[in-house]
């Protein structure tokens, strides 16, 4: 089977290739991080199926294989936590939970194999994409009360009350806990836009802080300022001059 994967995030788009390349019973004719691009690329290179991320702006996965043409076997990947996912899984179309790892592509695939065969029978994605469509609406139209992070095929579940910060480093997302500190699949711009803003304050490019945390908020060098946060290792964080007035507002000061 020939495959072409669309993912607006480079780093994803590599993994995932190379994954498949690995696995060694798909080809993969074409990818794109532009999903308009793809909408253009796919018609011409008729793949027998799509690997398409569900979140991605201006058109998501879903809207994306609306727009297309014709019937393409469909796996969606996905950072959504388990409400979403819930729709996937009572569905013939398979979902890839993110970072994807080779296990759960194996199974992807297996899947894909039955159907391209005849073995197993075709998805109705009209249907199908309503259904997930409205799943998604739910997720998105409220604020996350908790965040889903994924080791091999775990998935642990962590409430956002236990979460003193999130921090990006090495072009990951962490999520700070007592216990431990947690890999989550989102960005910390997409954080900013899901949490409540009355919980969650950003004070630099690559952190978010639980105002619920703050211990102190003190003068550092070159007019700068320090968060230190009230979990056991009195975390120091340094606040962006052009955050510092909103943080200041946020804390009543």
């Amino acid at each position: 089977m020939r495959a072409y994967l669309v993912d607006d995030e480079e780093l994803a788009l590599k993994r995932l290739k190379r994954l498949i390349e690995a696995d060694g019973r798909l080809t993969v004719v074409g990818s794109a991080s532009d999903p308009i691009v793809a909408l253009e690329e796919i018609p011409r290179l008729d793949p027998d199926v799509l690997f398409l991320d569900v979140q991605m702006p201006e058109i998501d996965g879903f809207q994306l294989i609306a727009r297309l043409e014709g019937s393409y076997l469909t796996v969606f990947a996905t950072a959504y936590d388990q409400y979403a996912l819930q729709a996937f899984e009572v569905n013939s179309v398979d979902y890839l939970l993110k970072p994807v790892e080779a296990p759960q592509l194996a199974r992807a695939i297996q899947k894909l194999e039955r159907m391209h065969g005849g073995s197993a029978p075709r998805p109705d994605l009209t249907a199908l994409l309503e259904q997930m469509s409205a799943a998604l609406r739910n997720v998105r139209g409220g604020e996350l009360d908790r965040i889903a992070s994924r080791t091999g095929d775990h998935v642990r579940f962590l409430e956002l009350a236990r979460i003193s910060h999130f921090y990006a480093e090495d072009k990951l997302t962490f999520a700070a806990t007592a216990e431990k500190n947690w890999v989550v699949d989102r960005t910390i711009a997409e954080l900013e836009e899901r949490l409540d803003p009355a919980r969650f304050v950003r004070v630099h490019r690559s952190t978010l802080v639980n105002l619920r945390y703050i211990d102190e908020l003190y003068p550092w060098f070159g007019g700068r300022y320090l968060l230190r946060l009230k979990d056991a290792k009195k975390t120091e964080i340094a606040v962006s001059r052009d955050r510092l007035k909103e943080l200041k507002q946020r804390l009543g000061l």
